[in-house]
């Protein structure tokens, strides 16, 4: 059994079909099938449900893969320590980041880390919270910005900061005047939420339930963009993220953003990256520029 062979596995997990994997292991299609079937009868298991036009795997390759992604995380990481010690500032970053915070937290943040690190190579990944969790666990990112709490040992949480949320209502809204809206005058409002696999809908789900309020069913968006523009059509109120709304971005017309009294709901941000990262002293660093470039946005209030 070598590294390369349990690259082909979790290629071909990944990609379910032998072409593909093949090519993405740039290696031909027979050269990657008879390596299967090597570690196959060396692990004297089936791992490999071939049928044709697809492939499935079974419940020990299930378990194989899960172990073979562990040791070639393991293996890469090794390298990049190696590479990283000569000089940690450099090379490329695999950064991934929610959809709700990467378009408003991110122009603020990445001219920070280039002129902090200028030899850094920035590589963004824009997912929901759920996809950016797996590819960290896989090694297929360094570090992920994340809503708390996030719950896995094998990894490790920097919190960066807190950020508010604001009500968004229609400018002729009952609550659009409200000077330190309280938490619970929500209780008679219907909300308009993201799609599921979304954090922030999750977090509103929680104002909700905290408020008494309720979703507006029938109705859930795809974007913050959407949320924001269906509330300047009257349709409805929503919670945006404080760093939504602050400049350069524009708010459409017919949109109020009313405040909330302390303590005003909120979500904490951190990031996230492997215990076992080669790269924990420099992300300590990065953590440090994210976090403290953030805060003084949200302090411009």
């Amino acid at each position: 059994m070598n590294l390369r062979d349990l690259r082909y596995l979790v290629a071909l997990a990944d990609l379910r079909h032998f072409g593909r994997a093949a090519d993405a292991c740039f290696v031909s299609q027979p050269t990657l099938s008879t390596q299967i079937r090597k570690l196959e009868e060396e692990l004297g298991v089936v791992l490999i449900e071939r049928a044709p036009r697809k492939v499935m795997l079974t419940a020990a390759g299930q378990d194989a893969v899960q172990r073979a992604r562990r040791i070639v995380a393991e293996v890469d990481e090794l390298k990049e320590s190696a590479r990283r010690s000569r000089d940690p500032t450099s090379g490329a970053l695999r950064l991934g980041v929610f959809p709700t915070l990467g378009p408003y937290l991110l122009p603020h943040v990445v001219p920070q880390l280039r002129e902090r690190f200028p030899q850094l190579e920035l590589l963004l990944t824009e997912e929901k919270s759920d996809v950016l969790l797996a590819r960290l666990r896989e090694g297929k990112l360094d570090a992920a910005l994340l809503a708390l709490p996030v719950h896995d040992e094998q990894l490790h949480a920097q919190f960066l900061f807190e950020e508010p949320f604001l009500l968004a209502t229609p400018q002729q809204h009952p609550l659009a005047q409200a000077k330190g809206l309280r938490v619970d005058a929500l209780g008679d409002e219907t909300l308009l939420l993201l799609e599921d696999g979304h954090c922030l809908r999750d977090q509103a789900l929680d104002v909700c339930r905290l408020s008494g309020a309720q979703e507006k069913t029938g109705f859930r968006a795809t974007s913050l963009e959407t949320l924001r523009q269906m509330v300047a059509a009257g349709v409805g109120v929503t919670l945006l993220p404080a760093l939504s709304v602050h400049d350069p971005i524009v708010q459409p017309a017919g949109i109020r953003l009313v405040r909330f009294a302390e303590p005003a709901p909120s979500r904490r941000i951190a990031l996230v990256w492997r215990k076992s990262s080669a790269l924990d002293g420099f992300l300590q660093q990065l953590a440090e520029v994210i976090g403290t470039q953030a805060r003084a946005q949200l302090a411009q209030d």
